[in-house]
């Protein structure tokens, strides 16, 4: 089994090809930080068992491993891609099937409101996520207020905690979404 390895623009995140679907085309991402509950991922489970790894975001077929502060990659590199090595030889699966289905409970919007959240929703699905899935990363819609015209969208992956996420959330995603969507004001990064 060959795994490669692609930097992401966050430097303390590096994203993992096993040549393998991880959460495969038709499944939800999933991130996991260290101390989360991860009784639904044993890969995750797994990867934490690696003293600096300090969050895991499996994609459709690749999987961010992102490093605590005090780690080197030149140190845990090779110890995250034996583990995941060791994982899909044993035949593992990263998520366990009858919790990846569940869903999350969403905001209901009617109306005018509708129309712009589905038009927002499509813009995120076909134009932001495939650029950003190439850096290791996602994007996900949260919440639209159309008081005040505000998207709330998550990052995660790669993202989470990118120094240049701010600029591709302000610059990138918002100039995107106010070009095709008139009545959006603003993008913002949700508090999770």
């Amino acid at each position: 089994m060959f795994i490669q390895t692609e930097d992401t623009p966050n430097p303390a995140t590096l994203k993992f090809l096993p040549g393998k679907e991880v959460v495969g085309a038709e499944g939800r991402v999933r991130e996991y930080t260290r101390g989360d509950d991860i009784a639904d991922a044993p890969m995750a489970e797994m990867l934490f068992m690696i003293p600096d790894v300090h969050r895991v975001f499996f994609g459709n077929d690749y999987i961010s491993v992102t490093r605590g502060e005090d780690a080197q990659w030149k140190h845990l590199k090779p110890a995250v891609l034996g583990a995941i090595m060791d994982f899909y030889v044993a035949g593992g699966t990263p998520l366990l099937d009858q919790l990846q289905a569940g869903e999350v409970e969403e905001r209901v919007y009617e109306g005018e409101t509708l129309e712009i959240v589905e038009q927002i929703k499509e813009l995120i699905e076909l134009r932001v996520r495939p650029a950003v899935a190439q850096d290791g990363g996602d994007i996900v819609f949260k919440h639209f207020d159309d008081a005040d015209g505000m998207v709330y969208l998550e990052m995660r992956g790669a993202c989470a905690g990118c120094p240049s996420s701010t600029m591709t959330l302000k610059h990138g995603i918002e100039n995107l979404l106010k070009h095709y969507v008139p009545e959006v004001n603003g993008v913002e990064q949700a508090v999770a």
